[in-house]
C-alpha cells in the first residue's frame, strides 16, 4: 500500500536584525487579526445567532486593511494573515464537532509566536529559503537533509520563549513506508520510578529531566521574582529561566523520540493504558513527576509513528485492573496500594507489580480483536467499558 506522509522538518535559523524585526511585526499582525476575527465571530453569534465563516472573515480583513487605524497590516505579507483565519476556521470546526474547547484569544506574552507561509509567499531554491517581504535568505542551520527531490508546501516560522528562532518545512516524505510485519506484541505499563515497563520484563529508567535542572531552575526563578516588573533586568532574568525550561523540554523530547521509534520498529502491536493524565496531575504530590514523565506526549508519538509505519496501538480501558489482576490465574486482589511493588497471589505466583500490569495489558489488548471489551485503537470512540472495572460505578446498587 502506497502512503503519502507529510512530515515537518524543523531547523534553527539566525535572522538578521532586519529579518527579526520583520518577523516580529508579522507575529503581532497575525495575533491582531486572529483576535479581531475571533471577536467578530463571537459577537455575531451572541447578538444575532449567526455563524461567520472563513470567507466572511477574509472579507473583513480586506476592509480592515483599508482603514487608517489598521493600515499597518499592509506592511507584512498577507499570506500569514490569511492562514491565521484558516486556523481559526479549523478551531471552530473542532469546537462544533465537540473535539475541542471554544477558541481563545491569543496573548502577546503567553501565546506561541508563529507565522505560516504557503508556497506563494516563499522561495526555496537549492537549500536557500527566502520569505516574502524579505530581500535576504534565512540563515538556516541544515542539521539534516530534506527528502531528495521534495519541495516544502508550507513554511512555518516561530520563536520560542527562550528567544530561539525555528523554521518548520512541511513536505512529503517518500521514505516513510510501512515496515515489514513481524508479529511481535508488547504491553506497556507507564510509571514514575520507571518511565515504562514492558511485558517482556524490560524496564526503561525514568530520566527525570526536570529534576536534573531543578536547582538551577529554582535559582533562576528566585532571581526573576526579585526583579522589578517591566525592567530590562527582569527581561534578562526571564530569558534565563526560559532557556532552562527549553533545555529540559529538548532533552525530554529527544528521549521520547528515541524510545517510541524503537518500540514501533520492534513491535507490530503495542498495548498501552488509556490514562487520564489531565485528572492525574490534580494530585499535588505527584503532579510534578507526572508532568515530567510526559505520558501524553509518549502516547501521541507512539500513535502517529504507528500510523506511519503500519503498526497498531491499542489503548486499554483506564478502569481495567491491570495491577490487581494475577496474570497467571486471573485472580483479582481487593486492594493494591502504590507502595506495594511485589505481591504473591493465592496461586503461589509472585509478581513484580509493573511487569504483571504490562502482561495483563497485553492480554487485554490482544482480546480486543476477539470481543472488543475494554480496549480501543488509537483514540477512536470507545466501544464500551472493560469487562472488569477497577472501581464500581456510583450508579450500581
Amino acid at each position: 500500500m502506497t502512503t503519502h506522509v507529510k512530515r515537518a522538518y524543523r531547523y534553527r535559523f539566525y535572522p538578521t536584525d532586519a529579518q527579526a524585526a520583520e518577523l516580529s511585526r508579522t507575529f503581532g499582525c497575525v495575533r491582531k487579526v486572529y483576535n479581531m476575527a475571533l471577536a467578530a465571530r463571537t459577537e455575531a453569534w451572541v447578538t444575532r445567532q449567526e455563524r461567520v465563516n472563513y470567507d466572511q472573515t477574509s472579507a473583513m480583513l480586506t476592509a480592515w486593511k483599508k482603514t487608517e487605524e489598521l493600515s499597518f497590516l499592509n506592511d507584512v505579507s498577507s499570506v500569514p494573515l490569511q492562514q491565521c483565519l484558516r486556523h481559526l476556521q479549523t478551531a471552530f470546526t473542532h469546537f462544533f464537532g465537540k473535539r475541542a474547547r471554544y477558541p481563545r484569544f491569543k496573548s502577546r506574552k503567553k501565546s506561541r509566536r508563529s507565522a505560516e507561509y504557503t508556497s506563494s509567499a516563499f522561495r526555496f531554491r537549492a537549500g536557500v529559503l527566502t520569505l516574502a517581504k524579505m530581500t535576504e535568505p534565512l540563515a538556516v542551520v541544515w542539521s539534516r537533509p530534506l527528502p531528495e527531490g521534495m519541495a516544502p508546501s508550507t513554511v512555518t516560522v516561530s520563536q520560542d520563549g527562550a528567544g530561539r528562532w525555528f523554521v518548520s518545512l512541511l513536505c512529503e516524505d517518500p521514505g516513510v513506508k510501512p515496515l515489514p510485519e513481524n508479529g511481535n506484541a508488547v504491553g506497556i505499563d507507564a510509571g514514575l520510578d520507571h518511565l515504562v515497563t514492558l511485558s517482556t520484563g524490560e524496564k526503561i529508567t525514568n530520566p527525570r529531566h526536570e529534576r536534573r535542572d531543578r536547582a538551577a531552575l529554582a535559582k533562576g526563578q528566585r532571581r526573576l521574582a526579585k526583579k522589578e516588573k517591566g525592567s530590562a533586568n527582569r527581561a534578562r532574568a526571564r530569558l534565563k529561566v526560559a532557556k532552562i525550561h527549553a533545555r529540559i523540554a529538548d532533552r525530554r523530547r529527544d528521549s521520547l523520540h528515541k524510545l517510541t521509534t524503537r518500540l514501533v520498529r520492534e513491535n507490530q502491536t503495542i498495548v498501552i493504558e488509556d490514562l487520564a493524565v489531565r485528572n492525574m496531575v490534580k494530585n499535588r504530590k505527584l503532579a510534578r513527576a507526572i508532568s515530567d514523565a510526559a505520558w501524553s506526549e509518549f502516547r501521541r508519538m507512539l500513535e502517529y509513528k504507528a500510523q506511519w509505519y503500519g503498526r497498531e496501538v491499542i489503548a486499554v480501558d483506564r478502569w481495567f485492573p491491570s495491577s490487581r489482576l494475577c496474570s497467571a490465574c486471573g485472580a483479582l486482589q481487593d486492594t493494591m496500594p502504590l507502595n506495594v511493588r511485589t505481591w504473591t497471589c493465592d496461586c503461589g505466583m509472585t509478581h513484580d507489580r509493573d511487569v504483571n500490569a504490562a502482561n495483563n495489558l497485553l492480554a487485554a489488548g490482544l482480546a480486543v480483536t476477539v470481543c472488543g471489551a475494554g480496549a480501543r485503537p488509537q483514540r477512536s470512540t470507545p466501544g464500551g467499558q472493560s469487562a472488569t472495572k477497577q472501581k464500581p460505578s456510583r450508579r450500581e446498587p
